[in-house]
């Protein structure tokens, strides 16, 4: 993976929703000149994660009652099991979720993502937005607006 300044996009979908936003974030980080990279999270090697120095931004839809994307299976489970240091992890959430359908699961998977990442001692350089489905608004559009907002100055 990339050692500059360039930010790491990590994504977890099922249907492709997560992936437009990261595509949507990507094209407008480039509008900035910031660099992006788009990883969708079974195409990374869980074991690198540690050696990543760039910010990470995670995408992440939530599938079924509350559960990490299919695709995020791999990297959250990796997590869980081995328990590795990920002090020098600096991320950002964006979540989505359908509060009318699964609202006591709303937006779980970026939350369960979040909290094993927080809990192996990476840091949460803003706070997580958790897109709702059922809000009206278009996720791609508030992730752009978030970003504008909460990360791009950070980087």
């Amino acid at each position: 993976m990339d050692s500059d300044k360039t930010l790491i996009i990590l994504v977890g979908t099922m249907t492709g929703t997560a992936s437009m936003v990261a595509d949507d974030i990507s094209e407008h980080c480039l509008s900035k000149n910031i660099k992006a990279k788009i990883y969708e999270m079974d195409k990374i090697d869980p074991k690198t994660l540690t050696n990543i120095k760039n910010p990470i931004l995670v995408c992440s839809s939530t599938y079924g009652q509350g559960d990490v994307p299919d695709n995020a299976q791999k990297l959250y489970l990796f997590l869980k099991k081995t328990k590795p240091n990920l002090a020098n992890i600096k991320y950002a959430i964006f979540g989505l979720g359908d509060m009318a359908t699964h609202g006591e699961t709303f937006a779980y998977g970026g939350k369960k993502i979040d909290k094993i990442l927080s809990s192996l001692g990476a840091t949460r350089i803003c706070k997580s937005y958790f897109h709702d489905a059922s809000g009206g608004t278009l996720p791609e559009e508030d992730a752009v607006e978030w970003f504008e907002k909460s990360i791009q100055n950070l980087l």
